[in-house]
């Protein structure tokens, strides 16, 4: 091998590496302005949750209502998507450290009937 090939092979290989990171899926993506997960459900926030705390406070009967947008035991953390650990154990996604959930009326992709709920619950916008 010349030496023009062992310095374009390393180069190739550091360009697949970066590439597949930037393609890395992120766990929500975006549908008419909002987040919704890969089911395309729309996402939701709750302004009793504090953005960057790390926990979510919709526990008990509220999370029967608003269902955790749930995370993988091995989901990391990447861009403006974090991982917070629900009172439960269970993993849930959070975007720019408020957690996510979905709402059970919803019944079909593109639903947004739990915007303005109580005046705590609104649509998870990027």
């Amino acid at each position: 091998m010349n030496m023009r090939m062992w310095l374009v092979v390393p180069a190739v290989l550091i360009l697949q590496a970066c590439a597949s990171m930037m393609n890395a899926a992120a766990p929500a993506k975006v549908a008419d302005g909002v987040l919704v997960g890969s089911n395309g459900m729309t996402l939701y926030t709750f302004d009793r949750d504090a953005a960057g705390s790390g926990k979510s406070v919709c526990n008990g009967p509220c999370v029967a209502i608003w269902p955790a947008f749930a995370a993988a035991d091995d989901a990391k953390a990447s861009g403006d998507y974090s991982v917070v650990v629900r009172d439960d154990g269970t993993r849930q996604w959070a975007f720019k450290g408020k957690p996510l959930y979905f709402w059970a009326k919803d019944t079909k992709p593109g639903d947004k009937t739990g915007d303005g709920f109580n005046g705590l619950w609104h649509t998870a916008r990027p």
